[in-house]
């Protein structure tokens, strides 16, 4: 699958993003220009949500996005899936998940290049870095070094994805320290206007002001 991985990556919230709303929801962030959206549910069985995941992922076609499952490995197999995201529960798998998944595979790094280097060798697709701000969705997730980021760019070729924290004020750092994708939960969802606050980061990434 061909897919330019970059720009406003939105991550949903079993609190945030509930299920009367999520299609409401997200909808109005792929039209703020979000590139990538990931239905991340910590609450549900696979069964539950598999006639969800198949409509984000239809309505992210719509808008030429990609649509990522976070951590449910034999359902994005199953569903065929155009991305998913795993983290660290799952790296020992990641060999295994590279040769049965065959969309955009992505993988939790936190602040550790020795992680990333073992498995850009495993043929993930992106590389995500994290957390850099304090973050009220993972508020016990330590702090990366935002030369993390400096120094993946320059050693892989892989894109690079920051997650924690982010917000449309604070984003602009890490795009400038080499960051292609800005993973954002909280300060996309509680916005009153999504669509918006989703230009907001767009913008940044247009380099305009």
């Amino acid at each position: 699958m061909s897919i330019n991985l970059t720009g406003l990556y939105v991550i949903s919230d079993d609190t945030l993003t509930p299920k009367e709303t999520i299609l409401t929801q997200i909808k109005e962030a792929l039209e703020g220009g979000a590139t990538i959206v990931q239905l991340r549910d910590k609450i549900s069985s696979d069964e539950e949500i598999e006639k969800l995941a198949l409509e984000l992922q239809e309505l992210c076609r719509e808008y030429k996005a990609l649509f990522v499952l976070n951590d449910r490995v034999e359902l994005a197999i199953k569903l065929k899936i155009d991305g998913l995201h795993v983290g660290k529960s799952d790296h020992h798998r990641v060999k295994e998940i590279r040769n049965n998944f065959k969309g955009i595979l992505g993988i939790s790094c936190y602040d550790s290049l020795d992680i990333a280097r073992e498995m850009e060798k495993l043929k993930v697709d992106y590389l995500a870095f994290g957390a850099f701000f304090a973050s009220s969705t993972k508020p016990n997730a330590p702090l990366a070094n935002q030369e993390t980021i400096t120094k993946a760019k320059k050693e892989f070729s892989l894109p690079i994805c920051v997650i924690g924290g982010i917000t449309s004020k604070n984003a602009e750092i890490l795009i400038n320290k080499g960051a292609h994708m800005l993973a954002v939960i909280s300060d996309v969802w509680k916005s009153k206007n999504i669509k918006k606050k989703c230009q907001e980061f767009t913008t940044l990434f247009k380099g305009e002001k």
